[in-house]
């Protein structure tokens, strides 16, 4: 059996697996993506894309052209005519994006391909071991002759092939959870009539919710909208057809006024779960996106929350293969964990509110969401929980409370950090005025508000914040994260 070696192998070639990939491979790795499917999975039921998301995106040269063609929705309409404003974010990217995943994944392959990770599609894994030294599989190409298996050699493996993960069966890992939406319909629809506002609207009865978000993609008849419609008094196995007069009649009653039905495209039907695995990390191999975490699609979290679990992980993996100590990896399960673990929470409460039918309930939730939703400080406060940019990594005792939140925002003299992201490593920013520092290969920019020197890291985080006088502390944080020499921040 022919056995080839390579530094990483990432199974899943979704948003996940692809910025994974092409975060290694921009740094020099070999790596190769397995994925079963044989084309882009056509049936990918994310659409919004996220402020966060967009900044990672920008760091990778690829946000602009997905947004040349994408709409941008300002906020999202909810219970009672409350309003998620995302027009305050903290972020360049005031709005979600809305395109349908599949052009993600477009994207992000040509971002992997570009930086050199070779992409096998139609390839299956049917078998994983790992010892002391790396992971060892076994796959199949689809439409070869029983019998017919490869083995690859990998340092480490990424496991990001989703929510029915073979490689999270094949560790043993735990998916703890429960079922807690049925018979959930997707879809592509030409309406007459859309919601005003152009943003994400939600509209909900007793027993039916449905949701739209627009594309910008419209004609003298209507629009289009990614439609997202649930029935429960038509509690149907994911097997069933759908059918379009199901997703008119149960639009016509969940939003006000009906926004008039006429096309349907691409359709499916699903049920959503809520589980989390125990561990991100077993051994070399670690889970990330919907093989780690699944949940309610009403936040709009799941690829969001997959491409951040890549960026996190993929530079922490090269800095051990460059020579970092293995603890940095355990890293990985320490801050993507609890983030996963607050967007169960964020998307469960969504979906548990569009349930409520008991009327004293349903009139509470309608009269305190528009009301909360109005003052500044939780309005900005749930904005960017939503969109992703209020969220942090925790930092140690003695550490700025700066370290482990995102670098993003930080005026810079010339450009933005995003920009400087593009190639990969460590960026310092200095104080307004401060004098560089002789940091051997580190790209350095000054700010331009009243901040502390920063040392950023290759996911935008910020690793350490003070005085750039006194960079010791920052350089042995660089040192911890790369294993790079201390002198590297001296002046």
């Amino acid at each position: 059996m022919t056995t080839h070696h390579v530094d990483v192998l990432v199974v899943g070639a979704g948003p996940t697996g692809l910025t994974a990939a092409g975060d290694l491979a921009r740094t020099g790795r070999s790596v190769t993506v397995l994925e079963r499917w044989p084309t882009i999975n056509p049936s990918s039921r994310a659409f919004a894309t996220q402020a966060r998301t967009l900044e990672v995106l920008d760091a990778r040269g690829v946000a602009e052209d997905l947004l040349a063609r994408s709409h941008r929705a300002p906020g999202v309409t909810i219970f009672g005519g409350a309003r998620i404003d995302l027009t305050h974010l903290d972020s360049p990217y005031q709005f979600a994006m809305i395109t349908p995943q599949t052009n993600v994944d477009r994207a992000l392959a040509e971002y992997a391909a570009a930086g050199g990770a070779d992409i096998r599609r139609g390839v299956e894994v049917i078998g994983l071991n790992q010892d002391p030294d790396g992971v060892t599989v076994i796959v199949r190409r689809h439409g070869d002759e029983a019998g017919m298996h490869t083995r690859w050699r990998a340092k480490y493996l990424i496991g990001a092939d989703g929510a029915h993960s073979a490689v999270r069966e094949f560790v043993g890992a735990d998916f703890p959870g429960r079922t807690i939406l049925s018979s959930i319909v997707l879809a592509d629809v030409k309406v007459a009539h859309g919601p005003a506002g152009r943003g994400l609207t939600l509209g909900n009865t007793r027993n039916e919710f449905a949701f739209l978000a627009p594309y910008d993609d419209r004609d003298a008849n209507g629009s289009w909208y990614r439609a997202m419609v649930w029935d429960r008094n038509n509690q149907q196995p994911d097997h069933v057809p759908v059918e379009q007069d199901e997703i008119g009649s149960i639009l016509a009653r969940a939003i006000d006024p009906d926004p008039g039905l006429l096309e349907v495209g691409w359709k499916s039907r699903f049920h959503c779960d809520e589980r989390q695995v125990t561990q991100y990390r077993h051994g070399r191999v670690f889970l990330a996106g919907d093989a780690a975490h699944v949940h309610s699609p009403m936040g709009g979290q799941g690829m969001n929350t997959g491409i951040q679990d890549a960026a996190n992980l993929a530079w922490k993996i090269d800095a051990v293969l460059a020579g970092a100590d293995d603890a940095v990896l355990d890293t990985y399960h320490d801050e993507r964990h609890p983030i996963g673990k607050r967007v169960l929470l964020q998307s469960g409460l969504m979906a548990r509110g569009i349930r409520l039918r008991q009327p004293v309930a349903r009139a509470m939730r309608n009269l305190l969401a528009p009301g909360l939703l109005r003052i500044p400080r939780v309005r900005d406060a749930i904005a960017g929980s939503f969109a992703g940019t209020a969220l942090r990594y925790p930092h140690r005792k003695g550490e700025s409370p700066l370290v482990g939140t995102r670098a993003t925002q930080i005026p810079l003299r010339h450009g933005r950090l995003t920009e400087l992201q593009r190639l990969p490593g460590f960026v310092f920013i200095l104080e307004r005025g401060a004098p560089p520092l002789d940091a051997i290969g580190l790209p350095q920019v000054e700010r331009t508000d009243d901040g502390p020197a920063v040392l950023v890291r290759p996911d935008g985080y910020i690793a350490w914040a003070g005085a750039s006088a006194s960079p010791i502390a920052g350089a042995e944080a660089l040192a911890w994260w790369t294993g790079r020499e201390l002198a590297c921040l001296a002046r």
